[in-house]
């Protein structure tokens, strides 16, 4: 099985990630890993001022700052996962990434705002929810 694993470095991604080290069926060297976060991309004017390839960094910093700690909890459980970044909406870029590469599975963390909470922030899951073609599994 091949799964997208969307974090981003919260605690709720440690809570997903805690939920596949206890089932066995998800967590297994026989499943291919991709570990996929997003970073916001910056406004047109702060690249133009600071410059492209500092801009680029900035992400690519980032974006290992969030999947290094993940990536090295796989690792040490004996598994061999790839990792990923793009720039973008959250939501948007797991749903492209998700059917774009022909993933089996979804899994992420949810912060669970509830109703209310979605109406006024809205909900990155959500929007995975909405828009992804491939079985998504939250984890909260």
């Amino acid at each position: 099985m091949k799964i997208l694993l969307a974090v981003d470095g919260s605690a709720y991604t440690k809570k997903m990630l805690a939920y596949l080290a206890t089932h066995e069926s998800l967590f297994s060297p026989a499943n291919e890993y991709v570990l996929f976060t997003v970073q916001a991309p910056f406004p047109a004017r702060v690249k133009s001022v600071v410059g492209a390839d500092l801009t680029r960094k900035y992400h690519e910093e980032e974006a290992e700052k969030v999947l290094s700690p993940s990536f090295k909890f796989l690792v040490r459980h004996g598994l061999n996962p790839s990792s990923s970044w793009k720039l973008g909406h959250p939501g948007d870029a797991i749903s492209k990434m998700a059917d774009s590469g022909k993933f089996d599975l979804v899994v992420m963390g949810s912060h669970g705002h509830g109703a209310l909470g979605n109406l006024v922030m809205g909900s990155i899951a959500t929007q995975v929810l909405a828009h992804c073609k491939v079985p998504l599994l939250l984890v909260r």
